[in-house]
């Protein structure tokens, strides 16, 4: 999107300048050469978008996808932390960690995990 910038730019001056041209040999009003003016522009930056796939709610469909997904995740997570899920599966939590976390309900506190998994988000959303 930010790449097609510099085009919708140089195409809306230029639209404007045959709409202006256009409007005063047809003698349209500011309010009827403004209209046909968005209309066309309108039409222009669809058919760009169409041409280089780059529609803006691509650009926004893996948020409306994650977002939910993280949602239910961290409910699940705390389910099953705080017991919800069963006694049982409390204890394997309790028991089940590797490494230097053992227990999987306590709080990591070499924080090692927790900067870990944000530095990796970072990276992701930078790359």
């Amino acid at each position: 999107l930010e790449n097609l910038q510099p085009e919708i730019k140089g195409l809306a001056e230029r639209l404007r300048y045959e709409v202006s041209v256009r409007g005063k040999q047809l003698g349209w009003s500011e309010k009827v050469a403004r209209f046909q003016f968005k209309k066309n522009l309108r039409r222009i930056v669809t058919e760009l978008y169409i041409r280089d796939n780059c529609h803006p709610f691509k650009a926004t469909l893996l948020v409306w996808v994650q977002i939910p997904m993280w949602v239910c995740v961290s409910l699940a997570l705390r389910n099953c932390s705080v017991g919800a899920a069963g006694s049982e599966v409390q204890e394997q939590f309790s028991s089940g960690g590797a490494l230097w976390f053992t227990d999987l309900t306590a709080p990591d506190s070499t924080w090692i995990l927790p900067v870990s998994l944000g530095l990796v988000n970072l990276l992701i959303v930078e790359v």
